[in-house]
């Protein structure tokens, strides 16, 4: 018995003493989000998403999830996220590489970013939409962050892909 309780406080002080950075930022397991976890996309914070502190957003779409081409990216928030955008610091990266933009906009009101690429993204390619330079809210709090997509030729309507379910704290 002595062995047994032995084991579990040595289990116990291993799965504890991993750094909190390994759990966070990661899709893991989320629940009552309202988001189905077909549709919660991949992300990560750089600099650990504090509140009032400086960040890099590193938003991720999956190869899987971009079936069509994209001529452009929207990236809506809440009404309720009051944090700030550095327009000149975007970047969208495909397959790991910096593709060249022609356009970023904030529209603060409407609450979107919209990134235009100069040559639209191929189908099947992974993408990671970069935003530095972001200021983080003053409060902390649960922010679902959506993106919605035109293709080229399409129908002028965004198209939803996913959403990032970002934690400030």
């Amino acid at each position: 018995m002595r062995r047994l309780f032995s084991a579990l406080a040595v289990t116990g002080c291993l799965l504890t003493s991993f750094p909190a950075i390994s759990w966070a930022q990661s899709q893991g397991f989320t629940l009552f989000s309202g988001v189905k976890s077909e549709n919660q996309l991949p992300f990560r914070l750089d600099f650990e998403g504090q509140r009032l502190g400086t960040d890099r957003y590193r938003l991720r779409l999956p190869a899987k999830k971009m079936t069509l081409a994209v001529a452009q990216f929207a990236i809506t928030y809440p009404n309720y996220y009051k944090g700030t955008f550095d327009p000149k610091n975007v970047e969208v990266r495909v397959n790991g590489k910096s593709v060249p933009l022609s356009e970023v906009k904030w529209d603060k009101e409407g609450r979107v970013i919209e990134i235009f690429p100069q040559e639209p993204v191929p189908a099947g390619t992974g993408v990671e939409l970069v935003l530095s330079n972001v200021q983080n809210p003053p409060f902390g709090g649960i922010f679902y962050f959506n993106c919605q997509v035109l293709s080229p030729g399409d129908l002028p309507m965004l198209r939803y892909l996913g959403s990032w379910i970002i934690s400030i704290s």
